[in-house]
């Protein structure tokens, strides 16, 4: 059972890592509002450079939080919550079953 409780906690450190920054935080719930932005649409609700968004695009995507849409030369950006989503479920039912 610890050591099912383990693999999950551990499995979800990525995903707390990726949270963890304010500045993505913020892009997170920028895009909860909108169905999706490009770089430059973030940039303008943001304090933060292009290129510092851009950085914190790229961790969001290779954790599964942000997809990329082409449209010819720009890129969108949208929300993909649902494999975090159930990542944390897990997680709760987890604690919820071993560890109370």
């Amino acid at each position: 059972m610890v050591e099912k409780a383990i693999e999950v906690f551990r499995s979800c450190i990525p995903l707390f890592t990726a949270l963890s920054d304010p500045a993505r935080q913020d892009i997170i719930l920028l895009l909860a509002e909108h169905e999706r932005l490009s770089v430059n649409e973030i940039t303008e609700h943001a304090t933060l450079s292009r290129p510092a968004i851009s950085h914190h695009l790229k961790i969001l995507r290779e954790h599964n939080l942000v997809e990329i849409d082409q449209k010819g030369t720009q890129r969108y950006y949208s929300l993909t919550l649902d494999h975090s989503v159930e990542l944390l479920k897990k997680l709760i039912n987890t604690v919820e079953n071993e560890c109370l």
